[in-house]
Order: C-alpha cells, then sequence, then structure tokens
C-alpha cells in the first residue's frame, strides 16, 4: 500500500518524503504509537501532510476519490497546480 500512495502523490505532482521505519532505531516505537494514532496494527502507511495526520491509505484514496485531497495538499503547500 506504500507503493500505491507514492504512486498517487507522484503522478499528482506532489512533493513527499518517506520516513523508513524499518531503517530507524526506534521504528518500533513510532509504529506502535501510529498504530494507537490510527487504530490499526500495522498502521502503515500513514500519511501525514502539512504535519497534520491523515490517516491509512484507505484515508487518503476516499479523500482522492471524494475531491478533498488536493485542496489538502495545496493548503499544506505540497501541491503547486
Amino acid at each position: 500500500m506504500c507503493h500505491a500512495v507514492q504512486t498517487l502523490f507522484t503522478e499528482m505532482g506532489v512533493s513527499w518524503a518517506v520516513h523508513e521505519l524499518d531503517k530507524d532505531p526506534r521504528g518500533k516505537d513510532v509504529e506502535r504509537a501510529l498504530a494507537g494514532m490510527v487504530g490499526r496494527s500495522p498502521p502503515v502507511p500513514t500519511v501525514f501532510i502539512g504535519g497534520a495526520l491523515v490517516g491509512p491509505t484507505d484515508r487518503v484514496m476516499s479523500l482522492h476519490l471524494g475531491g478533498q485531497l488536493v485542496p489538502l495538499l495545496r493548503q499544506a503547500g505540497a501541491l503547486w497546480l
């Protein structure tokens, strides 16, 4: 699912960054905290836009299909067009 979000954002021209939990020495702690925030395990990918929690892939796709994702990305300065 990480690939689906990355592909969507790339095709939209979004400036995005990834934090790879499996490469972070504190990754398991971060993963547990994210699981509590999104209410599921595993919690990845968990998407933040402009520092605000959006949620997992299904929430991102729901926002996209509902026409609400682009305004969030523009407001955060992650999308220029």
